[in-house]
Parts: C-alpha cells; structure tokens; sequence
C-alpha cells in the first residue's frame, strides 16, 4: 500500500506500508548535489553530508552512531550528481526514533569549527584515495568531456582546494538555501502504520522553514563531443566511451535499458562476449546507464593492456554498429525482458531498496514507479519500441571519451572514434528509407 502526501510547508512524504517484514526504512530525500554547486563551492553538498553526523546540540558524533547501532539499526548517508540522502534501517519498532534521528541531524548540527577543519582532512583524504582509483577518475574525466561547463561535469567531492576553502558561514548558508522542505521528500518504507508515518512527520519536520530559498531547477545541457585523456603511472589504459542517453523520467528507459542489457549489460552480453570472451583483450568491460534531469547518456567501460587498445576500439565500434543495424530477435527480446524483469524484483526485495527508489521517484518525478506498473511497460516493449530508441540513442555513434593511464595513442584513437560516427549515421539514413 502506497501513500503520497505534502505537507503545508511544501515538504512531500511518501510511504509504502509491507505488512509481512519487521523493519523500516526512512529517507530524508533532498534535491541537491554537485550539480548545484559551481567552481569555487564544488563539493560542499558531500561536505555537509559528513558534518551532518558530526554531532547536534542534543548528541555528539558518537552518540549519533551509538543511538541506531545500540537498537540493532543502520544509518548511512551518500550524495550524487542531483541529490543528497540520509537513511535508516530498523526494527519498526524504533520508526519514531528513526525519523526523531534524521530531524536532530538537519535541524540540530552545531557545525563545530574544529570539527569542519578535522572534517577537511578527512575528505582530503578520501578525495586522494578516489585519485589513486583509476575508475573514480576516469567516471570524473569523461564527466568533464561529456558536460563542458556545465554543472553536471563537476566532481562530487570537489577538490582539495575548494574542501580546504569551506568556513562555518558558507556551510550554513548553503544549508539555509538548498535543505529547503521543497527541495525535499522524506520516503518511509515497511511494516508501518501510515497515518502514524504521517504524524510523525509533521512533529519532527512540519516546522521546517527557511528564508532563503533556492528551489531546485536544473538546466537541459548539451552533450559535447570531446576526448580527455589524463596521464596516471598505471599498468592498464582504462577507457570510457560516452553515446546520447534517455533523462530521468521519460519511459523510453525502460526499452533502453533492455538494448543496454543486450549490448553491455552483464557476461553474456555483445561486448563482453566478443571482447573478452572471443578475443581475450581485457578483464572486464561493460555499459551502464546514467540519467539525469533533462539530459543522460549510456556509458561503455574497459580497462586493458594499452597495445590492445586500438584494436578493442575498432571491435567496440563494430559491434555497435552491427547491433544498431540489425537490433536483436525476436528470441532474444523476450529472454531479455525476463532478464530486467527479474534484475528489478530482486533489486526490490528489502524494505531500504523500495524506500530508495520511490525516494528517488518522487524527488524527481512527483510520483512512484511501483513493479507492476514497470513490469507491466517491459512486457509491452516490441520491436518498434527498441527501433525508435535505438534511433534516439546508440544510432548516433560515440560522441566523446576519457582515458586515464601511463600512455595513449590519442590521434589513433580519435580518428577510429571519428569514422564510427560516420558509419553510425550512415545505418540511421539506411534506417529511414
């Protein structure tokens, strides 16, 4: 049983009521993230997502982890692109202390000045430690080729420079501007009573107030074509391959997300089975989707010894190619909805994974994707459907790239990545006749 409502000061509630678990889960949902920020701010949403467990005027940071842990639950946190979540996981028993918790931590943070400047320190350090992981650098470095300027390509640690910049005022400041209850949703999922749900949220946050309000709206930015490369003293050469996506939202992702599975989606894909399978160039290799407010992309993903590299560029761009003309059969199109089908049910069998995504659903969308409805729009995917995704999406050829790694032979490299769009708009013309 679903329940969405808004309170009078703008903040919405979702609630899913499962009768058969014995734990909750509740989200503070707010729209912001890296993509609110800008050169001189980068990083201060995932600042203030750590200086939120640092202790409040009722509880230091140890009495913050101890008040969950102490009654068997989890609290946990993370920041995105778009969005910021704080999350708990509990006994239903301990829902009011759970949604009390997250209230104490927006409300009542103290923002200690020794606690900000130790705080630098530790996302210094974790911004160091995402620079000795070749894939957390390469996923930034394409960010920045996909996106130029525009917000989206910004890090979502920031950088050691901007971190060691943060003072007390802007901090709060920030908080008072973006932490807004209409920026905000607060998602509680499992064995719950929902006009107690709803009671409770108005106790803890139905005061919520600002007066220097920044409601979120984010801009349609366009996907440039462009190749980065940066040098690491690494083995491998890690390459990312960016192609035009689906945003949030719209239901072309789910035939899209079906064409995905086929191409790069898992080991018996086209990639992995022709890359590394057939021909032993790498490890690993994949493609996954990114979706954002008014813009996406599908991303493809290796790493490999760097004298493979033009050769598995050529393999990519011929199997992208081959698989935007000739799509996939009829066979393979029920197999691979069976596939998504039971990717997503899994993905929703605990009560923390259903408040996520209708969270995240009704932040964005103003509503809840509920499983049969999606399951209902996967069944109806047929040819058509994936011919006019197909034509949307991977149909316009590789558009930009990163590559991280000791040595490239970039000019190569391009001139394989140029002549696939080419051939990629060639099939589109064949496509139209």
């Amino acid at each position: 049983m679903y329940n969405m409502t808004r309170l009078s000061n703008g903040l919405r509630v979702v609630v899913e009521k499962i009768d058969y678990v014995n734990s909750v889960s509740v989200g503070l949902w707010v729209e912001n993230g890296s993509r609110n920020e800008d050169d001189k701010n980068s990083g201060i949403s995932h600042f203030i997502e750590h200086m939120l467990f640092k202790g409040t005027e009722k509880r230091s940071a140890k009495e913050l982890a101890e008040v969950i842990e102490d009654v068997g639950g989890q609290m946990n946190a993370f920041t995105g692109k778009e969005a910021t979540c704080f999350y708990i996981k509990a006994l239903d028993t301990h829902l009011e202390l759970s949604i009390e918790v997250l209230a104490d931590m927006l409300f009542g943070s103290t923002f200690n000045e020794e606690e900000i400047e130790k705080e630098k320190g530790v996302v210094t350090e974790e911004i160091n430690m995402s620079e000795d992981s070749p894939e957390d650098v390469i996923g930034d470095l394409h960010s920045e080729s996909i996106w130029g300027e525009d917000t989206l390509a910004l890090p979502i640690l920031g950088t050691e420079k901007t971190v060691k910049s943060f003072t007390r005022e802007q901090i709060i400041n920030y908080i008072s501007a973006y932490y807004i209850p209409e920026n905000s949703v607060i998602s509680v999922c499992g064995n719950v009573d929902i006009s107690n749900v709803e009671k409770l949220v108005e106790q803890y946050f139905g005061n919520w107030q600002s007066s220097n309000k920044k409601v979120t709206h984010y801009s349609t930015p366009i996907i440039h074509e462009n190749s980065l490369f940066k040098k690491k003293e690494i083995e491998q050469l890690h390459i990312s391959l960016g192609l035009r996506g689906i945003p949030v939202g719209n239901d072309d992702i789910y035939p899209l997300s079906l064409l995905n599975n086929v191409l790069g989606g898992g080991v018996s894909s086209l990639l992995f089975q022709k890359i590394r399978e057939e021909y032993g160039l790498c490890y690993t290799i994949y493609s996954y989707i990114s979706s954002f407010n008014n813009a996406g992309t599908i991303n493809i993903y290796t790493g490999l010894n760097p004298n493979y590299a033009g050769e598995a560029l050529k393999l990519i761009v011929d199997e992208l190619e081959n698989f935007t003309k000739n799509g996939i059969s009829d066979e393979r199109l029920t197999k691979s909805k069976e596939q998504i089908k039971g990717s997503l049910i899994l993905g929703l069998e605990s009560t923390s994974s259903r408040m996520f995504s209708n969270g995240k659903a009704f932040l964005f969308l103003n509503r809840i994707n509920r499983p049969d409805e999606i399951i209902s729009k996967i069944d109806k995917i047929d040819q058509y459907m994936l011919n006019e995704v197909m034509n949307k999406t991977f149909s316009h050829g590789i558009l930009n790239s990163a590559f991280v790694g000791n040595t490239i032979e970039i000019e190569k490299y391009k001139q394989i990545l140029g002549d696939s769009k080419t051939a990629f708009k060639q099939i589109v013309r064949t496509k139209s006749v």
